[in-house]
């Protein structure tokens, strides 16, 4: 159910600007890059003016993590000794981490209309569903990854600047803000965990595994119309 939730949203939101795109003004593709706790790109797809200056937005972003294990960790199964921490073991060449975020996000937008001559805003807000991914790797000692699912919430706003024909330059500033929700783990030997929000061990998880909580995203790009 959770594999099929972003298919089904992008589905949706695909769908719905589509509709509004064909008896309004035309649907907008972008693909911008920047940076969301990490560096990060985005592809969305907007239908402006679905009900007068409302609108509807889909997008699907991947960011490479800035940071995914928690340096100061000292519970992992290649750390050994009280004052052994991730961080340590980085440092000496005794481990290496990696990460990712695949964000499907689904926006109302609102058109603030021409700010000046060729410049344009888009407020939005919406509905986010993040998966988020982190490897412990300790060579010869075994792997460990970190995977968790969860919903979260969003707003920005996006400001383009019209450059030839339907094609634009687009800045997007914004903030995302995402649950806690049940942590996975997999040792890559069939040993395999759920950890729950309300289980006793959770912090203890929460604390090693470095994934979003509220995000500042800064990303620029290309835009065109149809």
């Amino acid at each position: 159910m959770k594999k099929l939730l972003p298919i089904t949203l992008l589905t949706v939101a695909a769908t719905t600007a589509t509709a509004g795109a064909q008896s309004l003004n035309g649907i907008e593709l972008g693909l911008t890059g920047g940076y969301a706790s990490g560096l990060s790109g985005e592809f969305f797809v907007h239908a402006p003016n679905v009900a007068g200056p409302v609108g509807v937005k889909a997008g699907v972003a991947y960011t490479r993590a800035a940071d995914a294990i928690n340096d100061s960790s000292p519970e992992l199964p290649g750390i050994s000794g009280p004052n052994d921490t991730f961080g340590k073991a980085k440092a000496e060449g005794r481990a290496s981490e990696s990460g990712s975020h695949t964000v499907v996000s689904l926006d109302g937008t609102y058109g603030l209309g021409e700010l000046t001559p060729g410049v344009d805003a888009t407020l939005y807000g919406g509905g986010r569903y993040g998966m988020f991914r982190s490897v412990a790797d300790f060579g010869s000692l075994g792997s460990t990854t970190y995977s968790s699912n969860a919903f979260g919430i969003g707003a920005g706003v996006m400001v383009s600047y019209a450059l030839t024909g339907g094609l634009s330059l687009v800045g997007d500033l914004g903030v995302d803000h995402y649950f806690k929700s049940t942590i996975r783990t997999d040792d890559g030997n069939g040993n395999t965990d759920s950890i729950a929000t309300n289980d006793g061990s959770y912090s203890t998880f929460d604390n090693t595994f470095v994934r979003p909580g509220t995000v500042f995203k800064a990303r620029v790009g290309l835009k065109t119309s149809y």
